[in-house]
Parts: C-alpha cells; sequence; structure tokens
C-alpha cells in the first residue's frame, strides 16, 4: 500500500435536514423542505477531498455491517482506497442528524461501532503511508504514544479532533498537542484550548505552547496559520453558502492537498478556503467538493 494520506477516525452516515424558517422551542416542531443523506464525519469527507484532488489516499475506520457496502461505495467513488475500512458484525454504524442553514448548523450524533474504533487505532498498518491525519478526539493518555508510533513510521501527523469540550479545556492539551505536526481547529475549538478570544491572539498562545503549526479555521472571515513561529492570513474565497456540514474538513483536504505539494503557506491557506467555501455551496460534506480541474482553474495551479 502506497499513499500520500491516511485518514483514520470515525465514520458517520449524515442525515441532513435544511430549509427550516425557524428553530423549535422545546415541546414544539420545525419542518425542513431539504433532506439529504451521505457519508459524513471528518474521516470519510477529508478522505474523498484529499482523494478527489489526486492525493493518493485511504482511510482507517469502522462501521457496521449494516451500511458497509453503501458507505464503502461512496468512498471508493471518490478515488479512496477502502481496504483499511472494516465492519463490525454486532455494532451499528454512527449515525448523525445535521439541522443546517447557510451559516451554521447543529448536530445530534449517536457514535454507533465507532466507540470501538479508538482500540483498533494503536495498530493501523503505516507502511508505505507519508502522512496521517487523525480526525477524532483521541484520549489524552495515548496521544503521546499514537504520535510515536506514526513519526516512528516516517509518517508526519495532523489532526482535527472536532468540537469536544471536555477534551479541548483539558489543562494537559496543548502539552501534548506539541507532538502533532498539523493542528486544525476552528475558532471555537482554538479559543477553547487557549482561553483566548481573538485570533491573533490564539495563535501567539499557540506558538508560546510550542506547537509547530497551526491551521486556524474562520469560517466567513478566511483562516490564519502559525508555521514555525510566523503568521499569516488569507481571506476567505466568496461563495454562496446554503449548508456548512463538513466545510472545516473540506478545508483541511485542501490545506492538506497543496502542503504535501510544498506549496507556499500562503497557497495552502488559499487552497483550503476554496475547497471549504465551494464545498458549503452544497448539501452534505462531499458533494460541493471541487475537481481538481475547477481547482486548477480558479487557482490557477
Amino acid at each position: 500500500m502506497k499513499l500520500d494520506v491516511l485518514v483514520a477516525g470515525e465514520v458517520y452516515i449524515d442525515l441532513i435536514l435544511g430549509g427550516f424558517d425557524c428553530w423549535p422551542q422545546p415541546g414544539h416542531e420545525a419542518y425542513a423542505t431539504q433532506y439529504h443523506r451521505d457519508i459524513g464525519g471528518g474521516t470519510p469527507i477529508t478522505a474523498c477531498g484529499l482523494a478527489m484532488l489526486g492525493t493518493r489516499t485511504g482511510i482507517f475506520g469502522i462501521t457496521g455491517c449494516d451500511h458497509h457496502e453503501w458507505i464503502a461505495a461512496r468512498l471508493a467513488a471518490r478515488g479512496v482506497d477502502t481496504s483499511l475500512l472494516s465492519a463490525d458484525p454486532v455494532e451499528p454504524t454512527g449515525i448523525s442528524v445535521a439541522v443546517t442553514g447557510p451559516r451554521d448548523r447543529a448536530f445530534f450524533t449517536y457514535a454507533g461501532v465507532n466507540r470501538h474504533f479508538e482500540a483498533s487505532a494503536r495498530t493501523m498498518p503505516l507502511d508505505g503511508v507519508r502522512h496521517v491525519h487523525l480526525a477524532w478526539a483521541p484520549r489524552w493518555e495515548i496521544v503521546p504514544e499514537l504520535c510515536d508510533r506514526i513519526h516512528s513510521a516516517g509518517c508526519t501527523v495532523s489532526l482535527d479532533a472536532g468540537w469536544h469540550e471536555s477534551w479541548l479545556g483539558n489543562p494537559r492539551a496543548l502539552d501534548l498537542l506539541r507532538a502533532v505536526d498539523i493542528l486544525f481547529p476552528n475558532e471555537n475549538e482554538a479559543a477553547r484550548l487557549t482561553c483566548e478570544i481573538e485570533p491573533g491572539r490564539m495563535l501567539k498562545r499557540f506558538a508560546q505552547a510550542g506547537l509547530p503549526c497551526v491551521a486556524l479555521k474562520l469560517g466567513a472571515q478566511g483562516s490564519s496559520l502559525l508555521i514555525e513561529g510566523m503568521m499569516c492570513d488569507a481571506g476567505p474565497h466568496p461563495a454562496t453558502p446554503i449548508d456548512t456540514t463538513g466545510a472545516g474538513d473540506c478545508f483541511n483536504a485542501g490545506f492538506l492537498h497543496a502542503w504535501l505539494r510544498g506549496e507556499s503557506p500562503q497557497r495552502c491557506l488559499a487552497i483550503g478556503n476554496f475547497c471549504g467555501a465551494v464545498s458549503a455551496e452544497a448539501y452534505g460534506g462531499i458533494a460541493g467538493f471541487p475537481s481538481r480541474e475547477r481547482l486548477r482553474e480558479h487557482l490557477k495551479i
């Protein structure tokens, strides 16, 4: 197996409801005008984005037998190597219900078989892999061991843990995150990690803690980057969003694709911004992700 990126983490089916005209109060009901079902979670979305841009990508995760064939087919259709996607004969696939709008979304999630994923993460095969992207919140107790194993195999490692308040608020978090080559927080996650509210101060706090590279996703404000003590920014790509589900994971895919090609930090941010913005022009995390041809056309690479 020769892979540029192995994306490891939790796998879900996303049930996406959109087009609401109000948010219901407890005991009330609101009706969606849009419904979509697709593979979801940071693991499949990031993997699909990378593969669609031409990066050799595999996925390491677990589903239930109930939806394994459908999920594997969706991934393979976008060029993702699914040989390390396993199926559990007992537990069901994880499900997320996303209630979404043009600017933000809320998730109601059932972890399902993902509860057992971390037990297998310590043995993920790394031969022939250049970079590992972790798309879940590993217990802090295993982070040093996990990163050491990845680095010992000659791989670099990135992490997007998503929103897990107690995980982000752990007092050991910044010390342990020094082992990660690239951290991908959004603004809310970075605020929880650093106890800062302004993006520039967040990056300064990350730098003081010794993190080597942090790509900070700022939504409609674009993104900022800390790399080797230096900071830079990139403005947002113009888009007309209808669903922001997975936009941050699409940013990760664009950034990593560019970073692994040796692009400049500014270029990595710009490509990440483009992928995240245009993905929000369609429902779900992967339907709107740009092709290689569209990326070349818009960014002239």
